[in-house]
């Protein structure tokens, strides 16, 4: 569990630096797969239709049907490299390694024996990833990657504060899918009419 957890945040860390949409569309799908691992080692206690309906959810969403939608986005769209206004990958490294310290460091502040240190660590690290591509960079499909990385950290925050707590992981995994098919599904069938450029600058078009 902790190799996966480390690998996780190793991905979170690549996010920042990788200059293509195709590789991120692989990182989520590498995550929802690490998550299917964590669900089975970590969630042991959990009852067994929850239990199935965890792991259900986390291989064949996160780790097979998200990846294969933004690959089709990807396709469709014609949309391939992060646009070149978005932070460098040098800056944007530095600002994820900051943001990994002040992780920790809110983590070990906590000092709660009933938190899960180095999950909450990480579920607060990829927090600050997601905010980090919405905020810092313009194309709409990096802000849709920062929202599923965001929707990974309330998992791993779940799992953080009581893998005794099933109702509380079902009701964020549900949250997880609304969320994901709704951005996904507005993408799809909205965005690609009307935007050329994908930049989020250019939502304002839509209502016109």
């Amino acid at each position: 569990m902790t190799l996966l957890i480390i690998i996780f945040a190793v991905t979170l860390i690549y996010f920042s630096i990788t200059e293509r949409f195709k590789t991120y569309a692989i990182l989520i799908g590498l995550q929802g797969l690490m998550l299917f691992g964590i669900a089975i080692f970590k969630l042991t206690s959990t009852d067994l239709p929850n239990l199935i309906f965890i792991v259900s959810e986390t291989l064949l969403f996160k780790g097979i049907i998200v990846p294969f939608l933004l690959f089709k986005i990807i396709r469709e769209n014609k949309i391939h490299k992060v646009h070149n206004k978005a932070i460098p990958g040098f800056y944007s490294l530095i600002s994820i390694s900051f943001g990994l310290l002040i992780s920790v460091i809110l983590a070990k502040s906590l000092n709660n024996k009933n938190v899960d240190f180095l999950y909450f660590t990480i579920s607060l690290f990829s927090l600050y990833t997601g905010l980090f591509l919405i905020i810092g960079h313009k194309k709409i499909f990096s802000h849709l990657i920062g929202f599923l990385i965001i929707e990974n950290a309330v998992f791993l925050l779940s799992v953080a504060i009581g893998s005794e707590m099933p109702m509380l992981i079902n009701t964020a995994i549900l949250l997880d899918i609304f969320v994901s098919v709704l951005i996904l599904g507005v993408f799809l069938n909205k965005i690609g009419d009307k935007i050329n450029d994908f930049e989020s600058e250019k939502l304002t078009k839509l209502k016109d």
